[in-house]
């Protein structure tokens, strides 16, 4: 699978010592991009830069009530590290960690008003800044990596405990 590409105003081989040839590369160079687009998108929000808070205060948005660790296993979190956010959005006034009302053992989760203010203008800018950023993905190939990295995702979450 070599190439040439250009790099840094000269042509160049894209012969990386074999890793153009895994795909687990490429998806590590497109979420570094994406991630550091995204960041500049919500530039000055309660969310911008590190991971799990943008995906937090959706989920939490859609599904109050929801308890940390289920919010965990979306969002590909450990507990202690999901326990860290959780602190620092609740200290930020988006969240409140309340006691279940189903389970006197678990926490719920639900967003401030502060919280729900925050969720309607990410939940926004999120989506232009996924055009923005694949403009050049056609909706047909947006639609097959979704599902593609769905079928990992659900495959690799059946076979391993995360």
């Amino acid at each position: 699978m070599e190439s040439e590409g250009i790099i840094g105003g000269r042509l160049i081989s894209q012969d990386f010592g074999g890793l153009e040839l895994l795909l687990s590369f490429y998806i590590r160079r497109v979420n570094i991009a994406v991630s550091r687009h995204l960041d500049k998108k919500l530039s000055g929000l309660d969310v911008a830069k590190g991971t799990g808070k943008i995906g937090t205060l959706l989920i939490v948005s859609r599904h109050p009530g929801i308890s940390p660790s289920e919010v965990a296993d979306i969002i590909l979190r450990d507990r202690s590290s999901m326990g860290r956010l959780l602190v620092r959005m609740e200290a930020q006034g988006l969240i409140l960690r309340n006691v279940s009302p189903h389970d006197q053992r678990s926490l719920a989760l639900y967003l401030t008003p502060a919280g729900h203010r925050l969720a309607e203008k990410v939940i926004q800018l999120t989506r232009q800044q996924d055009d923005e950023f694949f403009y050049m993905v056609t909706a047909s190939e947006k639609e097959t990596m979704i599902h593609v990295c769905d079928k990992i995702l659900n495959c690799y979450q059946s076979e391993v405990s995360i």
